[in-house]
């Protein structure tokens, strides 16, 4: 027997209660699901305690007898390293339970974890999240998701609790698919604010007049004038990190070279991002990709 056949919606483990997975989190309780967390460091589950969300020590024991397990960490590569084995969550997932995969793992790390759920004989929705902290506080994610339609039915009391739109996508693994076509325009977006924010700053120009210009026409998006602002003010208070902000470039080039495409757009704005890191502005808003922009050229 389920755990949710004595509660009044689906048992919810949460593996990862990062940014976006505490927060996903709190928004399931608040709607008065019953959830669980777990994480690395187990610190950050162990602080949700408060917020009527139950802590548990592994992964394994985390997902054991409940009903939707939800993974949001960085990379497919560390969800492999506890889906299997003695405290993993894999073996632990019950014969009707559901793994709701939501971390932004690319297209081959999405294929690799579909591959694995079918070996375990796990139900996998690939849900990828369109969204970062702000959306993911105020339950106004989208879901991109993919999978058996009944299974995304099932998933749907915890949809209705974190976010604001589900969109359905076919197979398993399209919903990572589309989150790279959809990463794609945004790190292009953020990419190209840095660089014209960068050019005003080097004419002798403010670059609140570019932001002022484009402001309320077609040429105008949100994107823009969040980052662009952030560079005015020198402040980058991270709604996503520009180290994660670089990976979702790097894996959106490679996706786009994998299907065959040169990605030079996609590919520009991977470098430009990685060299900010390399600045150390790692853990600062990825609009903190202006100072590899504002980097005079050598020579």
């Amino acid at each position: 027997m389920n755990a949710s056949e004595n509660t009044a919606g689906p048992v919810v483990a949460f593996l990862g209660t990062g940014i976006m997975g505490a927060a996903m989190a709190r928004n399931a309780a608040k709607a008065g699901l019953e959830v669980r967390g777990w994480s690395v460091p187990l610190a950050d589950a162990e602080r949700l305690a408060d917020d009527g969300i139950e802590p548990f020590p592994t992964a394994a024991a985390a997902t054991a007898g409940a009903d939707l397990v939800v993974t949001v960490v960085p990379d497919a590569a560390a969800i492999e390293s506890f889906a299997t084995g003695a405290d993993g969550f894999l073996p632990a997932l019950g014969p009707d339970a559901i793994w709701i995969q939501c971390s932004t793992v690319g297209v081959a790390g999405a294929d690799r974890l579909v591959a694995l759920a079918a070996e375990h004989g796990a139900t996998i929705v690939d849900s990828a999240l369109l969204g970062s902290k702000l959306p993911a506080e105020e339950a106004q994610l989208i879901m991109l998701a993919s999978g058996e339609e009944a299974a995304i039915d099932r998933c749907l009391p915890l949809f209705d609790a974190i976010s604001r739109r589900v969109v359905r996508l076919g197979k398993a693994g399209n919903g990572s698919r589309m989150k790279m076509v959809t990463n794609g325009w945004i790190m292009t977006t953020v990419a190209a604010t840095a660089e014209a924010m960068a050019l005003a700053k080097t004419f002798g120009l403010d670059g609140m007049g570019f932001l002022e210009g484009i402001e309320g026409t077609a040429l105008d998006n949100g994107y823009a004038q969040i980052k662009g602002r952030m560079s005015l003010a020198g402040e980058y208070p991270a709604a996503m990190r520009l180290v994660n902000g670089a990976k979702d470039a790097r894996l959106v080039t490679e996706a786009s070279r994998e299907a065959g495409l040169a990605g030079r757009v996609i590919g520009a704005a991977a470098e430009l991002m990685k060299r900010g890191v390399e600045l150390g502005h790692e853990d600062e808003d990825m609009a903190a990709a202006y100072f590899a922009a504002i980097e005079p050229v050598e020579g």
